[in-house]
């Protein structure tokens, strides 16, 4: 498979499934939300998302929309050699918004969608996708070692997240309460814990959940709503990468899953 660049709207029924290629998402007009593996967040024009590969993901557009998607499989052009820095991009999903250089650079490559005297050539779409990621990857992923000072308050940091388990935390929410500038939060945070934010409120929804599900009898729904899951499936699906086991056997005692892992990803796309 090679990277391809397409303009589509999004259906307005909330769907989901997994694919194994990386997608950039940028909204181009209305509104979208997402929900990536339990980190949920709206796009609107000149907004995006990450979705890395073999992460679930739930979508639904909202009225009218319009959405630039850029497939891109690992062995893409844009992601090897030289350029094999630019998959660090996917090591996590996260929503971002275009500054203003970006927005010009959005516009260039529509146009060229849009006049090209005939469809854009992999080469040509592998070009213009470059771009982007390295852009993008100035602005998310080349953050500089953060400063040595007072580590973080991860006991803080855990009462936050445990307050907010059921809400759609963003790494921006946890900054915040560490009082650091997100990109600075994100470098300290990974240095000190070796996870990303993500992984570790995924890790925290999780075993929330396992003990949710055995020491209470609330239904499985209930306990994925209150942890921070978009739907019963996506709470399974992650259970089962997780813990080797799927909700209903993690209530039984003799049952013994096992270790929580780093990452969790798990789906198929059709």
């Amino acid at each position: 498979m090679s990277s391809a660049i397409r303009q589509i709207p999004l259906d307005t029924a909330t769907l989901h499934h997994a694919h194994d290629y990386h997608q950039i998402v940028i909204g181009l007009e209305g509104r979208a939300e997402f929900e990536i593996e339990g980190l949920g967040g709206a796009i609107s024009a000149l907004s995006g998302c990450i979705v890395p590969a073999n992460h679930v993901h739930y979508y639904a557009g909202s009225g009218e929309n319009r959405q630039l998607i850029l497939d891109l499989p690992g062995e893409a052009a844009c992601l090897t050699g030289l350029h094999h820095e630019l998959a660090r991009l996917f090591d996590a999903p996260r929503f971002f918004a275009l500054d203003a250089p970006l927005r010009r650079y959005l516009d260039f490559l529509l146009l060229e969608l849009e006049h090209a005297p005939r469809p854009l050539g992999t080469g040509q779409q592998e070009r213009l996708a470059g771009t982007l990621l390295g852009c993008l990857n100035e602005r998310l992923g080349g953050s500089p070692p953060a400063p040595r000072g007072r580590p973080l308050d991860l006991a803080r940091l855990d009462r936050f997240i445990e307050r907010h388990l059921a809400s759609p935390l963003q790494v921006g929410d946890l900054a915040r309460e560490a009082c650091m500038s997100e990109a600075h939060f994100r470098e300290r945070f990974r240095q000190q814990t070796g996870l990303s934010p993500w992984q570790y409120v995924r890790r925290r929804r999780l075993e929330a959940a396992r003990h949710l599900l055995s020491a209470t009898g609330l239904p499985v729904a209930e306990v994925a709503a209150r942890t921070g899951f978009g739907s019963q499936s996506a709470f399974a699906s992650a259970c089962r990468n997780a813990f080797g086991a799927p909700p209903s056997q993690l209530r039984q005692p003799a049952e013994r899953p096992r270790p929580l892992n780093r990452v969790s990803r798990q789906g198929q796309h059709r």
